[in-house]
Formats: C-alpha cells, structure tokens, sequence
C-alpha cells in the first residue's frame, strides 16, 4: 500500500533537517528519509544549472527507494528545482520550502510589509519575493542576506548574549530602515533559520509575526497527505539518514539541528552521481 511508503526529503546538507524535525513531530506515524548531499553542500554558490543537476540525482536516489512524496527541504533547490522535477516525476508529488513560505507570510502580514532573511544566493534569485507579490501583488517586500546565520547554526551558536548581537549587526540594514516601522512579518527564509528563531525574535521583538518555513512545510505535506488518503496508519514512524559524504562530521552538526538522537552507524553513505 501507498500509506506505508515513506516521506523522502532531501537537502544540501544539515539544514533541511528542521523541516524533518517539523514533519516528525506533525505526522509521528510515517516513515521518513532524508538525504543530505554533503559531499556537495552549500548549493547556494553554485549555479542554478549544477543546482537543478543536484536535485535531479537526489530526487532519483529517493524515489528508487519507493517513497510517496517527495520534499525538498532547501531553499536554493527550491528556488529552481520544484517545477523541473515535478515535471520528471508525475507519477509523485514535489513539495518545496518557498512557496509554503510565500503562503503563510501572505496569511500572517495585516498591513502588506513583509520582511524576508535568507543565504545570499537566495535573496539574489528573488525566490520569495516573486513568490509573495505573485499571491499578494499589493505586497512590499524587503530582503536581507544573513548567510552568517548558517555559520552559527551548524556549530551550536543558537542563543545568548553574543549570537543576538551578531544577529542585530546581520539585521541592521533592515532594522535601521523606513521598512521596518512597518513590517509586522518576517519570513525565515532558509531551513537553518529555525535553530535561531528565538534570538531573531528577542531582536525583531514580538510585534513582527515569525514565518517558519519548516512548519509550513510540514503542514502542507500533511494536507497533501490527508487529501489523498496516504497518511500512515502504523504506531510509531522510523527515520533513515542517507549521506553523500563521510558521516562523522554530518553526525556532530546534525546534533544542533535534529530533535533526537543520530549514531553515526545510523547513517548510510551513498553515491548519488549516478542517478539522472
């Protein structure tokens, strides 16, 4: 049966593992596979040819192994891959992390001033804001790069009185903007982001509305999922770790991003370039 496929999500490394973290602990039951292309990882320097390439033999490397939804859980792939490969693969639906993002930011603002923090790469390609003003035309959207955010993320740096003064320098362009006077939504745009969400907020403060990209991911998989009469029925749902690279160091960074606990010897190392 469909139902008792697992999830496959993929990512260019560490990051996409929040939006597991949210799919876990929204769908408890289903099975799940992550891939993380470590041997490649950051996607977001390269071009958008090499990028779409990358998703390509993920997307592959997932789907041989029967899942019945496919979630790219990184912004940069997102931004490029989404349509090409739903266009590969008909027969299994595509979910990526920015037009979710784009949705509940739309939702969320009361007033059309809509912040956006992501990698560099992200911010250039203009992802969220095509994606926001496409629902919202009367939108105003502002982006900022704080690729130093990843940084601190993957070593542990998530909270305290040093990581929130980088994270005010990060955001100061569009702190000390007119802009912000008048935002009331900012949208984490990179699956890093979450593991600081509590220092942005002390920045930003409470007024302005925190669009998690990983939960809003993980929401739309389980709409999907319920629509089509997939969801799983079993008592407890296992997770897999697929590595393009040596597992030690995905092992110690996974660490500071995933909501439990991954042995080293969990995690299966694959070669993917294989796959087209």
């Amino acid at each position: 049966m469909l139902n008792n496929l697992p999830i496959g999500v993929f990512d260019s490394g560490v990051g996409g593992l929040t939006v597991l973290n949210a799919i876990k602990d929204l769908l408890p039951n289903e099975d799940l596979i992550y891939l993380g292309d470590t041997a490649r990882v950051p996607y977001g320097t390269k071009s958008s040819a090499s990028v779409i390439r990358y998703a390509e033999q993920a997307a592959a490397a997932l789907i041989c192994r029967e899942v019945k939804l496919l979630v790219i859980a990184c912004n940069t792939a997102s931004a490029v891959a989404v349509d090409h490969l739903q266009k590969l693969n008909p027969e299994i639906a595509v979910v990526g992390v920015i037009e979710p993002g784009a949705d509940a930011s739309c939702a969320a603002t009361q007033n059309n001033h809509i912040g956006v923090i992501a990698t560099e790469g992200t911010v250039n390609n203009q992802a969220y804001q095509s994606a926001i003003l496409k629902r919202n035309p009367n939108a105003s959207v502002v982006a900022q790069a704080c690729s130093l955010f990843v940084a601190l993320a993957e070593e542990g740096w998530h909270e305290g009185e040093l990581v929130e003064s980088i994270v005010k320098e990060c955001l100061r362009p569009l702190l000390e903007s007119d802009y912000q006077t008048n935002m009331d939504t900012l949208v984490l745009g990179c699956t890093h982001f979450p593991v600081l969400k509590e220092s942005i907020r002390n920045i930003v403060g409470d007024n302005v509305e925190l669009v998690d990209s990983a939960e809003t991911t993980a929401k739309v998989v389980k709409h999907y999922l319920t629509e089509k009469e997939l969801l799983n029925g079993q008592d407890d749902g296992r997770v897999s770790f697929l590595v393009t690279d040596d597992p030690v160091r995905f092992s110690r960074v996974a660490r500071n991003f995933y909501q439990g606990d991954i042995q080293q010897g969990e995690i299966q190392q694959v070669d993917i370039q294989h796959y087209s």
